[in-house]
């Protein structure tokens, strides 16, 4: 993983705030879709957000803002730290990232169609990646000192 996201993934990742800003909940809701296919993975989630609603509007807000702040993320240390004490308390690893990846991409493109261009799902591919090992790093010093 590279320390920084080049200028250009920035840049592209930032264009596409609007479009989050408006379809934003109905790529969530397509990815949780996708993503529960495996039971498993649908068994990590509270039900009843995800029926009510809520999960699927609270990523979408997480990832405008990640879209919104790619370039700050120090702007995001508070609701990064929350996402990590999550992803402990319900036992969220390295395994499950590339399946959130491979829901959360192809959601993008169904929903945004056309406007997702292999530039534009590239550079959230390579975005995911950045925030995802950022996370796992995080997480895994976590479960490290629940050890201890």
């Amino acid at each position: 993983m590279s320390a920084t996201l080049s200028p250009s993934v920035i840049a592209t990742v930032k264009a596409t705030a609007p479009a989050l800003r408006a379809h934003g909940l109905a790529i969530t809701q397509r990815m949780y879709e996708r993503l529960f296919v495996d039971p498993a993975v649908k068994a990590m989630f509270d039900q009843a957000a995800q029926e009510s609603g809520e999960q699927p509007k609270r990523l979408a807000a997480a990832i405008l803002a990640y879209a919104e702040n790619v370039d700050k993320l120090e702007a995001l240390s508070k609701p990064v730290e929350r996402m990590v004490a999550r992803h402990v308390e319900t036992g969220v690893k390295r395994e499950h990232y590339p399946l959130v990846a491979d829901a959360l991409i192809p959601a993008i493109a169904d929903i945004l169609g056309d406007a997702a261009t292999p530039v534009v799902l590239a550079a959230w591919g390579e975005a995911y990646w950045f925030l995802a090992n950022l996370l796992i790093g995080l997480e895994e010093a976590r479960y490290s000192e629940a050890v201890v």
